[in-house]
C-alpha cells in the first residue's frame, strides 16, 4: 500500500491519537508531519537530512557513526519523518523495502515494514 501526501498540504490539526496512529497509514502521515514541524524547530538538522545524512530521530533508522556492519534496518516511521524533515512529499510504499546510504557514514539502511528485520538487527 502506497502512502503519499504533498508537502503543499497543510499539517493536520486537532486529531485524536486514534486518528493519527490507527488509520490505514499506520501513523506514517503523523511522523511525516512531525518531521515538517521539526524542520522549523531545528534547521541545522534539516540541512543534514537534505544533504543525505540519516540523522538520529526518535525512530530506528538514523546513523550516528560508521560501524563495521554496513547494513542496518530501520522503520518506515523513520523514513516518513526524515522525508518531512527534508520537506519532501511523503512517498512510501509499505510493500517495498527502501535502502538509503547515509552520506556522512556510508552505512546503508533498509527501511521496512517487517518489524522482525530491524528488531533482530
Amino acid at each position: 500500500m502506497k502512502i503519499q501526501r504533498s508537502v503543499s498540504e497543510p499539517i493536520r490539526s486537532v486529531l485524536s491519537w486514534d486518528e493519527r496512529w490507527s488509520g490505514e497509514d499506520g501513523g506514517l502521515i503523523a511522523c511525516w508531519e512531525r518531521g515538517r514541524e521539526k524542520r522549523l524547530e531545528d534547521p541545522l538538522l534539516a540541512e543534514k537530512a537534505i544533504s543525505g545524512q540519516l540523522v538520529v530521530l526518535p525512530w530506528k533508522g538514523g546513523v550516528e557513526r560508521a560501524t563495521k556492519k554496513k547494513q542496518k534496518f530501520g522503520s518506515l516511521h523513520y523514513l516518513a519523518m526524515w522525508q518531512g524533515l527534508r520537506a519532501d512529499d511523503l512517498n512510501i510504499d509499505r510493500s517495498v523495502d527502501i535502502t538509503l546510504t547515509c552520506a556522512a557514514t556510508g552505512v546503508a539502511v533498509s527501511f521496512t515494514s517487517d518489524f522482525s528485520k530491524y528488531a533482530e538487527a
